[in-house]
């Protein structure tokens, strides 16, 4: 029932904390109306998730490189 017009929200991003969490996307229609749909994020893996919560593979892998190594 998308025509493109649409624009979605996605709540609950920002306390991403497992892989396969559920978010809720809340399409806002022209004539005002929405509707909420719970969505499974994919953030399937621990590793994706700290690469996400990270900013990215490549701040993940800088942040790894500049972490001083256990003694």
């Amino acid at each position: 029932g998308l025509d493109g017009t649409e624009s979605l929200d996605i709540l609950g991003v920002a306390d991403i904390n497992a892989p396969k969490s559920k978010l809720t996307v809340v399409i806002n229609r022209n004539d005002k109306s929405s509707d909420k749909r719970e969505v499974l994020c994919r953030i399937d893996t621990i590793n994706e998730l700290n690469y996400y919560s990270s900013g990215g593979i490549l701040h993940y892998v800088l942040k790894q490189l500049l972490e001083p190594s256990p003694a």
